[in-house]
């Protein structure tokens, strides 16, 4: 009898926290959509995850402690689809990519993008998909070190794009080692030596994901960094000149910045044929962490096309939350540090959404599925009402009605 008292004060319990995680992440508003009828799978919390989403979104205090109860596999329906036997028409529509371009202008307008990846298969696709369209390029660089099965499903799904391929040559990725600039240079070969004409390039890793769509990000190109590249830093301080082995080649004024970029065509063409950039490349096999010289070092010449003299730290391409700047350029991390970088949680998200960057690093989906899921279903419909053709319904992810969000954020 007691144990029946304690199973019936338990369900009680259950029932109570339920109704109200629904109740409080429902907070009808005068603009919210007329609802639908409620779906079972979906009771728990709320119509999930949009609800939950739009909740964190806007800043609601308890919705990131509800979050903590909601989560649910977001790579179940990836993995079955990369997995399992089937066609890549079966494989593009099921995972929702968009297979149009949207506008006249995205149409005019390549990019390409370098992604380097080693590990979340599921954080892969979902990166792919909200950058995909079919006028962009993609050279995806597989640790070599990666398990076979991950290599095969990678290759299953890049299979299924013509305009989507893994580097010819792959590096075992080392951490601070010349190996993340060198698989950035092996995809940069070919790039230029494919059939495909783009306007820039874009480097990417696996725990990065946009922030902009891919018109806005055209258009930030073109507004202030047209034909110019962005590469983020600094002049060195001339007491870390110290640290080098050798001198630089050629004389070179060594710069400190960003490892992240956005490049000309021409100056990828300059970077593969310079003189002063294979010696530089040669040399920064014995310096840490060279990709955060070599780019914005280059970019300092003056004969370098699309060069950005003394430009600074300009060029929004990376939200980043560094523990040094917590107070000042953020409020603090809502998920955890990890070498001094945020790796993003649920109470992030409004941050995330405000700022004026490109992309944001650092999520870590196998920890927090939903940071990932939010932004990305946010992103998704960011990208659908700003298109300009008729909108295929594969284009759409499940139960986006009722996501009551604002996009002017």
């Amino acid at each position: 009898m007691s144990q029946l008292r304690v199973t019936k004060s338990g369900l009680v319990v259950s029932a109570v926290i339920c109704i109200f995680i629904f109740l409080y992440l429902r907070n009808p508003t005068p603009a919210e959509p007329e609802e639908e009828p409620v779906h079972s799978e979906v009771v728990e919390c709320g119509f999930y995850p949009d609800e939950l989403c739009s909740a964190l979104f806007e800043g609601k205090e308890a919705a990131p402690q509800i979050a903590k109860f909601c989560k649910t596999p977001h790579k179940s329906e990836i993995h079955a689809h990369l997995h399992t036997p089937g066609n890549c028409s079966r494989i593009s529509r099921g995972l929702h990519f968009i297979t149009r371009p949207l506008s006249t202008e995205e149409g005019d307008f390549s990019l390409a993008y370098i992604i380097t990846i080693h590990k979340e298969l599921a954080m892969f696709v979902q990166l792919l998909r909200a950058i995909y369209v079919p006028q962009n390029v993609y050279c995806i660089h597989v640790d070599e070190k990666a398990p076979k099965k991950y290599k095969t499903a990678v290759q299953t799904l890049v299979n299924c794009f013509e305009n989507v391929f893994i580097s010819s040559k792959r590096e075992k990725m080392a951490y601070a080692g010349l190996t993340r600039l060198q698989a950035d240079i092996n995809c940069m070969k070919d790039l230029v030596h494919s059939k495909f004409q783009w306007n820039y390039v874009i480097n990417l890793c696996g725990q990065d994901f946009p922030i902009k769509t891919n018109r806005e990000i055209i258009h930030y190109i073109r507004s202030k960094w047209n034909d110019k590249n962005i590469t983020p830093g600094a002049l060195q301080p001339p007491h870390i000149n110290n640290r080098f082995k050798d001198k630089p080649p050629h004389n070179l004024t060594i710069y400190f910045g960003s490892a992240y970029y956005v490049l000309t065509r021409k100056f990828v063409e300059f970077i593969l044929t310079d003189i002063r950039a294979k010696d530089m490349l040669q040399w920064s096999k014995d310096i840490r962490s060279p990709e955060q010289h070599y780019w914005v070092t280059l970019n300092q010449l003056k004969d370098a096309p699309g060069a950005t003299l003394d430009a600074g730290w300009e060029g929004n391409v990376r939200a980043i939350k560094w523990k040094s700047e917590e107070g000042n350029v953020h409020d603090g991390c809502k998920g955890r540090y990890v070498q001094d970088i945020c790796v993003y949680g649920p109470g992030d998200l409004p941050w995330l959404i405000q700022s004026s960057s490109l992309f944001a690093y650092k999520f870590e989906p196998s920890t927090d599925p939903l940071v990932v899921t939010c932004l990305e279903r946010r992103h998704r419909l960011q990208v659908l009402r700003q298109a300009e053709v008729p909108i295929e319904p594969h284009w759409h992810f499940h139960q986006q009605s009722h996501f009551n969000m604002r996009l002017n954020h």
